[in-house]
């Protein structure tokens, strides 16, 4: 039997939203269409798009946001254009940037622009790992919480430290805000509050949102202006940019209305892992609704026990599962959002409990 077929008959599932099939997914995109008198944009002019761009840009205090077709395009070309504006200086990134992880040294292959990784790979920035780079900085990229370290958030204080440092020193501050829905939970702030003093930021529209897919990029209308021409010239500019937005903006305020919720369940979640010492959990107290969990078993025995939980007991622990530092560990992402606030705290307490067990067996 396949992965997804396991799956599919799973009555636990831990991680992440419920995928829509597409018929129902566009069944509900067209319907809100007819009810919203929804027309296609055209090159990202029409009035859904532009009425979309706007009602983020105000959600976090900024003169402007444009829509991009993907995040990965959306954050090179800000800071692309903020190392411009100061003679090609360098641009900071911690060590789990997204970025350097995951898209395949794009700034560097593509001449976007010079990049320096700075402070310590297992924690969040400090202002001090700011401070202490001797180069002239054009940028920082800060990822607002950091997903490839169990979703850390940088502590506030020290936000606010970086924030000002930037501004005394004429660095542009960016956001990657793939996440940032889910900061403000843990922070306990606004996303505005938090959002300000950054000179931009991008917001994912899939990952939290559920969209099928796209962003935005946030900042003052002449930077926003400017990375859209950017955009075209890479070629993310879209005929029709609609679909990505109508679903987007036919959720977006009941995800967001949400996100409370998932971090109450992450806390739940936190909770029922704790119980179980060999399950090793990072950070040491959720930041956002999201989580590493640490195994001392290999990824093939971590698949395994998958498997087994799928079948006998319909329990699905994790979608992807990681090989650890250490010889014969594993670790996962856990996403916590609408499958797990579906479960009672019964079935979660269960669910991690047979998790446990397997993995300690």
């Amino acid at each position: 039997m396949s992965d997804t077929d396991l799956l599919a008959r799973c009555t636990a599932i831990l991680p992440g939203h419920r995928v829509r099939p597409p018929a129902e997914m566009y069944a509900a995109m067209a319907a809100w269409c007819e009810s919203n008198g929804v027309a296609h944009d055209v090159y990202g002019e029409g009035a859904l798009i532009q009425a979309f761009e706007r009602k983020v840009a105000d959600l976090l205090g900024f003169e402007a946001a444009v829509f991009c077709i993907s995040g990965t395009m959306a954050q090179v070309t800000a800071l692309r254009l903020a190392s411009m504006a100061r003679g090609r200086a360098p641009v900071a990134l911690h060590p789990t940037s997204h970025i350097f992880v995951h898209e395949r040294a794009n700034y560097q292959m593509l001449g976007h622009f010079e990049a320096l990784p700075v402070g310590e790979r297992q924690r969040a920035w400090l202002a001090a790992d700011i401070a202490a780079v001797p180069e002239r900085l054009a940028a920082l990229g800060l990822e607002i919480p950091m997903r490839e370290i169990g979703g850390q958030l940088t502590a506030w204080d020290e936000l606010q430290a970086i924030k000002a440092h930037c501004r005394r020193h004429d660095i542009h501050l960016h956001m990657d805000g793939a996440r940032l829905w889910e900061a403000a939970a843990g922070y306990g702030r606004h996303v505005r509050e938090i959002a300000a003093g950054f000179d931009s930021v991008y917001v994912s529209l899939y990952k939290g949102i559920g969209g099928l897919g796209g962003a935005m990029l946030l900042g003052s209308r002449t930077m926003v202006d400017r990375a859209a021409a950017w955009f075209a010239r890479q070629g993310g500019k879209l005929v029709h940019q609609s679909p990505y937005v109508v679903a987007a903006a036919m959720q977006f305020d009941a995800r967001l209305a949400a996100m409370p919720a998932y971090f109450r369940r992450t806390e739940l979640l936190y909770e029922a892992l704790r119980a179980h010492p060999v399950l090793k959990v990072n950070p040491a107290r959720p930041q956002a609704n999201m989580l590493h969990v640490h195994l001392p078993v290999s990824r093939e025995r971590a698949l395994a026990i998958r498997r087994t939980l799928a079948l006998e007991h319909g329990v699905w622990p994790f979608h992807r599962i990681n090989h650890g530092a250490l010889p014969d560990t594993s670790y996962f992402e856990l996403y916590v959002g609408d499958n797990l606030l579906a479960l009672s705290e019964a079935r979660v307490h269960e669910a991690v409990a047979l998790l446990a067990a397997a993995v300690a067996a």
